[in-house]
C-alpha cells in the first residue's frame, strides 16, 4: 500500500495529465502545487507525534507523495514535453528510490514481529542495537535514507526533485520542501536514537534469535542494495529515467 499503489498512481498521473491534459498545464500544475504543500505540511507534522512506527511511516509516506508531486508541478511549468523532462524524470527517480527504503523499513519491522519481538511501538526499539545489532543496522540505513541523509538513495531522490523545482523557477517551493525534509529528519532519527543511545531493559529476557524467511531475506537484501548502490552510483537510474521520459509521445 505504501509503495506499489503510490507508484501506480503516479504512473497514471503522468499519462493522464502530461499527455492527455497537456494543454491545461497551467490549471493542473497549480492544483498539484497546492496539494504538494498541504501533503508536505500534513504528513510531516502528524508523523512527528506518532509513537507507533507503522503509523509514523504511513504519515511520512504522505509527505513523500508531496515531494514527488513537486516533480509534477515542475513538469507543468515546463514548456512542451521537453521542458517537462526534468520534472517527470525526478518523479521516476524519487519513486524508485522511495520503494527501496520503504519496503526495507517495513521488512525490518516484519522480521522483528516474526522473531517474537514487538516492533510496532517506537519504544519497542529501545536498545535494539545491543539486542539485535543486525536489525538495528538495517533500520539505521533505511531511516537515514528516508530522512534524505547522504550518501543514501533518499538524498539522491530529494536532490533531483528539488533541482527540477529550481529549474522550473520554483526555488521557493524547493526551499519549503527542504525545511520539511529537516523536520522529517527529527522523527526518523528519533528511531535511531532509541536503538543506539538507550539501554535495553535489564529485566527483559534474553532476546530470541531472528530468523528471516527466504522471501524476507531477499527483500531486505534488495532494499539495502538499492539504498546504498543508488546512493553512491545514481547515474544508471537517472539515465534510465531520462530515456523513459523521452519515449513519451
Amino acid at each position: 500500500m505504501a509503495v506499489a499503489a503510490k507508484a501506480a498512481s503516479f504512473a497514471a498521473f503522468m499519462r493522464v495529465f502530461v499527455e492527455g491534459l497537456g494543454g491545461l498545464k497551467a490549471d493542473w500544475s497549480f492544483l498539484f502545487l497546492l496539494i504538494s504543500v498541504v501533503t508536505l505540511v500534513l504528513g510531516n507534522v502528524v508523523a512527528i507525534v506518532q509513537t507507533n512506527i507503522k503509523r509514523m511511516l504511513a504519515y511520512s509516506s504522505i509527505a513523500h507523495a508531496g515531494y514527488a508531486l513537486i516533480g509534477f508541478v515542475a513538469a507543468g511549468r515546463g514548456v512542451g514535453l521537453s521542458g517537462a523532462t526534468p520534472g517527470l524524470a525526478s518523479i521516476m527517480i524519487y519513486l524508485t528510490l522511495y520503494s527501496f527504503m520503504t519496503l526495507g523499513a517495513f521488512a525490518v519491522i516484519g522480521m522483528l514481529r516474526k522473531g517474537g519481538i514487538e516492533g510496532e511501538e517506537i519504544d519497542d526499539f529501545t536498545g535494539l542495537a545491543k539486542r539485535q545489532p543486525l536489525a538495528a543496522f538495517l533500520m539505521l540505513i533505511f531511516m537515514a535514507s528516508l530522512a534524505g541523509i547522504p550518501p543514501t538513495a533518499g538524498f539522491i531522490g530529494k536532490f533531483y526533485v528539488f533541482m527540477a523545482a529550481v529549474e522550473a523557477g520554483l526555488a521557493w517551493l524547493a526551499a519549503i520542501a527542504l525545511i520539511f525534509a529537516v523536520v522529517s529528519a527529527y522523527y526518523y532519527m528519533r528511531v535511531v536514537m532509541v536503538m543506539y543511545m538507550r539501554e535495553p531493559d535489564p529485566s527483559s529476557v534474553a532476546p530470541p534469535r531472528l530468523v528471516a524467511s527466504p522471501a524476507l531475506s531477499f527483500v531486505l537484501a534488495c532494499a539495502v542494495a538499492g539504498v546504498i548502490l543508488f546512493g553512491l552510483f545514481p547515474n544508471p537510474l537517472t539515465s534510465f529515467a531520462l530515456q523513459s521520459v523521452l519515449t513519451l509521445k
